[in-house]
């Protein structure tokens, strides 16, 4: 995609920090840290989300996680490493190309908003109705 700046980058159009690649994927840091090592995982084919992605390109993330994740591990000695996903610009996914982050967090850091949320107990008769909306989507 011309105006993706992940497929620019991907092309080496533009520079990165490239912190793992394989035929697949891409590894790079995000120059707009959330924490020290936040890494992004892409695909180098373009897709915008996860609805478009194919499968053997998300394996690939996944597999490529599984070792950037390890690598943190070894350089960084986190105490967890919380992984996110955004699809579409209604849930603030600001590049429209599927990609994962890979957030280490320290000791001192503060916990990440979107991993510590006040739990409520929900309706057990509305889950219910969506979870059978969604399994007979499944299904169709």
């Amino acid at each position: 995609m011309e105006d993706c700046i992940f497929c620019k980058i991907v092309k080496g159009d533009l520079p990165c920090f490239k912190v793992y690649e394989d035929e697949k994927v891409l590894a790079f840091e995000d120059i707009n840290p959330v924490s020290q090592g936040h890494t992004l995982i892409i695909p180098k084919r373009h897709a915008e989300n996860l609805w478009e992605v194919p499968e053997d390109d998300l394996a690939a993330i996944h597999a490529a996680s599984k070792r950037v994740i390890a690598a943190m591990r070894k350089a960084l000695d986190p105490v967890g490493v919380a992984l996110l996903q955004l699809n579409g610009r209604g849930v603030n996914q600001v590049v429209m190309h599927y990609h994962l982050h890979l957030m280490p967090r320290s000791r001192d850091e503060p916990p990440l908003p979107v991993t510590s949320w006040e739990l409520k107990e929900g309706d057990m008769d509305s889950i219910r109705e969506v979870s059978k909306r969604i399994a007979a989507a499944i299904a169709e």
